[in-house]
């Protein structure tokens, strides 16, 4: 038993082997480099391995020891679980990095960021916009907590928590020949001006497979306002989610939005979280938190897992 190592010298391996250098390791695990190397040292001679190649340019793992980095990650990540179990779950705080795509941050969070401040006082929401290909990869990259996506379909490594299902609305002017339909159809829609947003946006996607729009002809815009705008001045119709539509936005005089006459026409929305991450219990107690708390006009999540939409967003 006495060849053992402690989580903190599985740490010092870690960190050797990310940073390839004795000095950063030492630096990110805030102690001094002779420590950090006699420690490492020390270790390989009680295993009866060298779990580094040491050269003047760089240090990286032997073969046998990059098998034993793999270990150690695990059992860090195991070590991490462990006390996350053993944390009362609705103790939920301190600093969540969240991020959000941005078709929905701006038109959901204003929902949420107070009731979530009276639930949990002491958390602290730092918030993330982007299009869902960036969020994901930040989420894997440990750079983001959790991600308010509309779910991709088969992503390995996330875990997604269904929240709630966004009807899309028609959104025209006032006097577009539209805008006489009370609850207008998709198929009512086909050979008419459909605005979208640019490549890289899961909305786009989205209206693009339900209305099966062709790609030619189609003017592209950079952000949900940029569409409201767009529509206003008379250059098409577009198909927002419901959660953007603003009775008291500046343009509400001259727009008019209807729901759409089909229950397919939506995105379902999520939280997603890695599948390893140590605080899985925390990021539940969040999901079933925000999913209580469904914003109005939404509707319940179609199923668990969200139906498949658009890889981007």
């Amino acid at each position: 038993m006495s060849a053992l190592p402690t989580l903190r010298e599985l740490e010092y391996v870690v960190a050797v082997a990310e940073e390839g250098h004795f000095g950063r390791a030492a630096a990110r695990c805030h102690v001094s480099q002779p420590a950090l190397s006699m420690q490492i040292r020390r270790l390989e001679e009680r295993l009866g391995v060298v779990l580094f190649e040491r050269t003047p340019r760089r240090v990286r793992p032997t073969p046998q020891g990059e098998r034993l980095v793999a270990q150690a990650r695990r059992v860090l990540e195991e070590a991490r679980r462990f006390a996350a179990l053993a944390r009362d779950a609705d103790a939920l705080s301190g600093p969540v990095r969240i991020g959000a795509i941005e078709t929905l941050g701006p038109y959901y969070l204003p929902h949420v960021l107070l009731p979530l401040a009276e639930r949990f006082p002491g958390l602290r929401p730092v918030l993330h916009e982007g299009r869902t290909a960036r969020l994901v990869r930040l989420l894997l990259d440990g750079e983001l907590d959790v991600v308010l996506l509309s779910p991709p379909a088969g992503r390995e490594g996330v875990e997604l928590f269904p929240l709630f299902f966004e009807p899309f609305v028609l959104l025209c002017r006032r006097d577009d020949p539209l805008a006489a339909r009370s609850r207008p159809t998709l198929a009512g829609l086909a050979g008419e001006r459909l605005l979208l947003l640019e490549e890289g946006h899961c909305l786009r996607d989205q209206a693009l497979a339900l209305c099966a729009a062709p790609a030619l002809g189609t003017v592209h815009a950079t952000s949900i306002e940029t569409l409201r705008q767009m529509v206003a001045a008379g250059l098409g119709h577009t198909l927002l989610p419901r959660l953007a539509v603003d009775d008291r936005h500046p343009l509400a005089a001259v727009l008019h939005w209807a729901p759409l006459d089909d229950p397919e026409a939506g995105r379902d929305i999520a939280l997603a979280w890695r599948t390893s991450d140590p605080r899985d219990c925390d990021w539940r107690v969040l999901a079933r938190f925000l999913c209580a708390r469904r914003p109005p006009g939404t509707l319940p999540p179609r199923r668990r897992g969200g139906r498949p939409s658009g890889e981007a967003g």
